[in-house]
C-alpha cells in the first residue's frame, strides 16, 4: 500500500495542474512519454537481473513451472474478454489490453497511452491509460486484502495468480503467510514471468484497431 500510495498522490497532483493549465507547453515536449517508457521498460530489467533469486531460478528452471503464469494470464484475459461486453465505448482489444498489465500500473498505463495516442487520439488514449492505472491498482489492492480468503477457498495458488507481477515483491510477504513459505519460489518466478508478459501483450492489444 505504501508503494501505491505515491502513484495516486502523483496521479491527482499531474490531472490538477493539467486541467488548471499550470503547466506551460514546453514542458510537455513530443516523445517525453515514450522516453519516459525506455526508462520504466530497462527498469523492468534491471530489476529482474538484480534479483538474488534469479540465478538460482535459472540454474532450477523446469518447463512445468510455467504452468501458472500462463494460466494467471488466460484467466485474465479471459475476464477481460467478459467485462468487455458489459463496458460500453471500450473494444475488447482495449479491455485485453488494460487486463494485460497484471497489476503492472506504471508501466502498462504509460506503455498504453502512448501505443494509442497515434491510432485512437490523445484523448481516447489518456482515458484508457488511466484506466489501466486504476483497474491495476485496485488489482493489487484486492490481491493484497483477499488473500487470506483467496487460499482458503481456492487454494494456495490462488493469492499468487490473484497479485500478478507482485507476487515477486509488494505481496510476497503475505503470499508467504498465507500459502506457505514453500510457495515462495513459484511465486518469484510468477512475477517475474508476468513481468516479461507486460510490454509484450500490452503492445500487441494496443496494435488491434
Amino acid at each position: 500500500m505504501k508503494e501505491t500510495l505515491p502513484v495516486l498522490t502523483m496521479f491527482g497532483l499531474g490531472v490538477t495542474l493539467g486541467a488548471g493549465g499550470f503547466i506551460p507547453q514546453w514542458l510537455l515536449p513530443k516523445g517525453i512519454t515514450m522516453t519516459i517508457l525506455c526508462i520504466l521498460v530497462f527498469q523492468v530489467g534491471l530489476s529482474i537481473g538484480s534479483n538474488d533469486k534469479f540465478k538460482d531460478m535459472i540454474r532450477g528452471f523446469r518447463p512445468s513451472m510455467l504452468l501458472l503464469p500462463l494460466f494467471t494470464i488466460a484467466g485474465t484475459l479471459l475476464f477481460s474478454v467478459l467485462a468487455s461486453l458489459f463496458i460500453s465505448g471500450r473494444s475488447t482489444a482495449d479491455c485485453l489490453a488494460v487486463g494485460s498489465g497484471f497489476a503492472y500500473y506504471s508501466l502498462s498505463s504509460v506503455l498504453i497511452t502512448e501505443l494509442k495516442s497515434a491510432s485512437a487520439g490523445v484523448q481516447i488514449a489518456t482515458e484508457l491509460g488511466t484506466l489501466a492505472l486504476l483497474v491495476n491498482i485496485v488489482r493489487e489492492v484486492v490481491s493484497l486484502l483477499g488473500a487470506p480468503l483467496f487460499s482458503r477457498l481456492f487454494g494456495k495458488f490462488a493469492p499468487i495468480s490473484a497479485a500478478g507481477i507482485n507476487s515477486m515483491d509488494v505481496l510476497l510477504p503475505s503470499i508467504s503467510r498465507y500459502s506457505g513459505k514453500e510457495m515462495i519460489p513459484a511465486a518469484i518466478l510468477h512475477g517475474i514471468a508476468l513481468e516479461l508478459s507486460v510490454p509484450l501483450l500490452v503492445s500487441l492489444f494496443c496494435g488491434i484497431e
